[in-house]
């Protein structure tokens, strides 16, 4: 079996997969203070709900923006797993990055960008919900040509929760069906969501006109992407799956 981890600042996606199929996957809280041991304990015990035995995962994909557990993962891997995992990052990816600076770009866009452009073989936009709101450019030929980086909508919530006293916290999960607020929580929930639709229309419409006769297709991915594509007016597809899909690929490489 393949295990694909994808650390992010907030969560880590865990996948396992028997051939091309992905027979499970898990969401939890990222945890940069855990130790090999702790992360050992908290794998096996989701390994244990499905009865997957460790014994039988030969291979293991990482992609991780979260330093401090690249030596956590790469420990439990050696020492549970009793093989070395593959990380993800631009020299080791069979894709062209045009980043000034091909190691700043972080391993899950890299892989983001791989998925999409396995699935639709075209020029991309891909847009990520996650902790930051990353829209990552993909050429007709597969480059990656870069992108662009704004606050994610939970980011932007709580510091509003945060600033402005008087303010409650709202749930984000469905869009009011009037952007006019009748009362505090409506006006939140219209200004998060709709204006977070028109960033990412706005981003959309620019990114195009930049790439000038490319007619690029854009995917959307992460936990709010099925909200955000029933308000925008640019988002033709969603791929929730599309980071450990993306890891998948790249293990076919090595």
């Amino acid at each position: 079996m393949l295990l694909v981890v994808d650390v992010g600042n907030t969560n880590t996606v865990i996948g396992l997969y028997e051939k091309d199929n992905l027979i499970c996957d898990w969401r939890i809280h990222t945890q940069a203070s855990i130790t090999e041991d702790e992360f050992y304990i908290l794998i096996s015990n989701l390994f244990l709900s499905k009865k997957i035995n460790s014994s039988d995962i030969h291979k293991t994909v990482i992609s991780c923006v979260v330093p401090p557990l690249v030596r956590v993962l790469n420990a439990y891997c050696n020492k549970y797993l009793g093989h070395n995992p593959f990380w993800v990052d631009a020299d080791s990816v069979n894709i062209p990055v045009l980043y000034d600076n091909p190691s700043d770009v972080g391993a899950d866009r890299l892989v983001n960008a791989i998925a999409a452009y396995h699935l639709y073989n075209t020029s991309l936009i891909v847009i990520d919900f996650g902790t930051a709101t990353t829209f990552d450019v993909i050429s007709g030929q597969g480059e990656y040509i870069g992108g662009a980086i704004a606050p994610g909508i939970g980011i932007a919530a709580e510091s509003l929760f945060k600033h402005a006293s008087k303010l409650p916290r709202v749930e984000l999960f469905n869009p009011p069906k009037r952007v006019i607020g009748k009362n505090t929580a409506h006006s939140m929930k219209s200004g998060i969501i709709y204006g977070y639709a028109e960033l990412v229309d706005g981003m959309v419409r620019r990114i195009k006109k930049e790439m000038q006769s490319a007619k690029p297709k854009v995917v959307a991915t992460g936990g709010l992407a099925p909200l955000m594509q029933n308000i925008s007016q640019t988002i033709e597809a969603v791929e929730l799956g599309l980071t450990l899909e993306g890891l998948r690929i790249i293990s076919k490489r090595f």
